[in-house]
């Protein structure tokens, strides 16, 4: 899958799990979408660099939109859109 760079996402909701280990973007990720309602956007902030593949891999499997990901100094930011 192509990663896709985006700038000024507005997100509805922000997951900060910069520093913690893996697997803890999935488990965020997972958790955090059962939360927003269809058509809202998710924000996570991780500097882990296994969420580049694992992300968007996670989106094409549960039928969520991997909108994209911008690059932070420190992290990055994931930006998914609940689709199911």
């Amino acid at each position: 899958m192509q990663i896709k760079f985006v700038s000024n996402v507005k997100a509805d909701v922000t997951a900060d799990i910069v520093y913690m280990m893996c697997p803890m973007h999935l488990l965020k990720l997972d958790e955090m979408m059962k939360k927003i309602d269809k058509g809202q956007i998710l924000e996570i902030l991780t500097d882990y660099d296994g969420a580049l593949e694992d992300i968007p891999q996670w989106c094409e499997k549960t039928g969520n939109q991997f909108i994209g990901l911008d690059e932070d100094e420190d992290y990055y930011k994931f930006y998914v859109k609940k689709l199911t």
